[in-house]
């Protein structure tokens, strides 16, 4: 007997599945794009237990007749390419012809269709890639596919799926991914019975990104177009001030199928240079359209990925559209303004007086900024009301005053607060500040060391070891909304928030359920009261949910204040007093951990004088 043998059939296609087939997110992907073939206007989406019970998707496309509806659940069967030259010239979302036996050999699986010159029309039943019935049924043009118990019987791989919201947050990324990419059909997406997106099918894209992504962010997206030879790009990428810790609210579309590509998406990045902070994502819908025989998308299963054969034109394509979109708003926003212009505009005063500072309507812009101050120069020049309501707003501020001043600090009666809160005078013995380098690093020295301190780094270890003393004592001071935020998130986000609501709580950040994904923020910390409410959320979520709980509530509360913490801090290029930077030394030496911020990035770095003086050779 020979030791190489065929494969049968059902086997086969089981492999293929596993290419094919990752989780139940593939699966919809997959029928989706089915559907998108047959030119449907409206597609509905039902999922039970995150698909692991049912993934149904119904369609109202051309549907098939009884033969077809039997080919097509055969392998590589496909009506999509019919020669070579067709294979290098692809024009529809699926043509490898494996999807449908692939799903039926893992799944129980049904087919429902008809077009529009059948009477009647078909099902099929297949259970785990055996058809069981094909039957006449009556139904409306167009298919609906069933796909119950997935991984039935291949248990190793069902038992590697996630939790429910986890492959529910998969599941809606792809159908998220679908719909931007084809704004003129509608989805609408159920899970255990209840609607969770509804998106009409527009004739406006941009309609349908806003209501992806929140119409929140509709008035920072900005359009963009270029054509240069046989590409053209065009689409909507965020301003500089909104933007994301990770890279997944990036959308690139190569001839309207959604792709993942490193190259494409530097390209995006390399049009931003110089207007995004270092790990900082924009948010983006980007579609590129070359001829189809210049694209070659039949290069892995999921055909997540393509090639080009001019990958350097659409690269410096993408990346000088972005680039001069920018560009040109920038310079519309700082157009040099006439002298006619200035007289006849009464926002620009004339040269003969002197304009008067005026006070801002925005109480966050007058507010002093909330720095620390060495504790051995006494507030004498602040008045009681000023200084109280610094340190309601900006509790940690208490670290600043000396024994004497404790007090009058909002936990007095504290005698671990009270303690704490006392300065070292030890540090501020040995240690000098001589400066500020590039408003960045604060320059000190001591009796035998020079040492740069981190100014941001500092002041985020300062307020984490703050936030967490006070959320064990009596819970961080809060600031009450006048108007609560609402805030509308992604799904699994929305499912992380709502885990994270009881915790928050404790740290002054008071949420509650705002129907759908959305919530209401009433109340958040001081500590960030000047702040962007919105970004730090989002910022918030989306890091937590790239987490995940398998570490415990309690260092998932931890990454919170750490935000929280960098969110309240310092930034770099600001420029401190020596008495605020003085203070900020003092301050860090009571910390428990003064070496190293929350993020674990050092906080100083010294040289001993010795060293120095042996570079400038004045020892040898």
């Amino acid at each position: 007997m020979p030791r190489i043998q065929i494969l049968p059939d059902i086997l086969s296609n089981k492999i293929a599945a596993g290419e094919v087939v990752e989780r139940p997110a593939s699966v919809v992907k997959e029928l989706l794009e089915n559907a998108i073939d047959a030119n449907s206007s409206r597609i509905l989406i039902d999922i039970e237990n995150g698909g692991r019970s049912l993934i149904r998707i119904s369609d109202n496309g051309s549907g098939m007749n009884r033969d077809d509806a039997l080919l097509s659940i055969e392998r590589y069967a496909t009506s999509k390419i019919h020669t070579d030259a067709d294979l290098f010239s692809i024009k529809t979302l699926g043509f490898r012809g494996e999807a449908l036996p692939s799903i039926a050999a893992v799944s129980r699986f049904s087919l429902t269709t008809r077009d529009a010159s059948s009477e009647t029309g078909t099902k099929i039943l297949i259970d785990g890639g055996k058809i069981r019935n094909v039957m006449e049924v009556g139904t409306p043009v167009g298919t609906m596919i069933d796909v119950n118990n997935l991984f039935y019987n291949i248990p190793a791989r069902r038992k590697f799926l996630k939790a429910t919201d986890t492959e529910m947050g998969h599941i809606l990324e792809t159908v998220s991914a679908v719909a931007l990419g084809c704004p003129e059909i509608g989805f609408r997406i159920t899970h255990n019975g209840k609607t969770v997106k509804n998106w009409p099918p527009t004739d406006n894209p941009l309609d349908r990104v806003s209501s992806v992504f929140g119409q929140d962010i509709r008035g920072d997206l900005h359009k963009l177009r270029m054509e240069s030879q046989d590409v053209t790009v065009y689409g909507w990428i965020s301003s500089p001030s909104l933007t994301r810790s990770t890279s997944q609210k990036i959308y690139l579309y190569v001839n309207g199928r959604f792709i993942r590509d490193r190259g494409l998406q530097h390209a995006l990045f390399e049009g931003y240079r110089g207007r995004l902070m270092k790990g900082r994502f924009p948010v983006a819908v980007l579609y590129i359209d070359v001829p189809h025989e210049q694209l070659d998308v039949n290069v892995h299963p999921t055909k997540h990925e393509v090639r080009f054969t001019g990958y350097r034109n659409v690269y410096e394509t993408l990346k000088s559209a972005v680039f001069r979109t920018w560009d040109d708003i920038e310079h519309k926003k700082f157009k040099p303004i006439s002298q006619n212009q200035r007289k006849q505009n009464p926002l620009f005063p004339s040269h003969e007086a002197e304009p008067t500072p005026a006070f801002s309507k925005n109480p966050h812009q007058n507010k002093e900024i909330p720095f620390p101050v060495s504790s051995q120069e006494p507030l004498l020049e602040l008045d009681d009301r000023k200084e109280i309501i610094a340190e309601e707003q900006y509790p940690y501020l208490s670290l600043r005053h000396s024994v004497n001043h404790i007090s009058r600090t909002p936990h007095h009666d504290d005698p671990e607060m009270q303690k704490e809160h006392v300065p070292s005078t030890e540090t501020q013995a040995q240690l000098a500040v001589i400066g500020q380098l590039h408003n960045t690093y604060i320059v000190c020295e001591s009796e035998n060391e020079l040492i740069l301190f981190d100014q941001h780094a500092a002041h985020e270890r300062i307020l984490f070891e703050h936030l967490k003393r006070k959320s064990k004592i009596t819970g961080s001071l809060a600031q009450k909304l006048l108007i609560p935020e609402i805030i509308d998130l992604g799904y699994q986000e929305s499912i992380t928030l709502e885990k994270l609501i009881p915790g928050l709580l404790h740290y002054g950040l008071e949420m509650e359920p705002f129907g759908g994904t959305a919530f209401a923020v009433k109340t958040i910390p001081s500590l960030i009261s000047d702040k962007e409410v919105k970004p730090f959320i989002m910022e918030m979520v989306e890091s937590i949910t790239d987490i995940g709980f398998s570490d415990g509530i309690e260092k998932i509360l931890d990454e919170c204040l750490i935000l929280m913490a960098c969110h309240g801090s310092i930034r770099a290029n600001q420029a401190l007093s020596v008495k605020e930077m003085t203070g900020l030394i003092d301050q860090l030496a009571s910390c428990e951990n003064p070496s190293h911020c929350p993020h674990g990035r050092p906080i100083r770095i010294s040289w001993p004088i010795v060293e120095l003086e042996k570079k400038f050779k004045r020892i040898l």
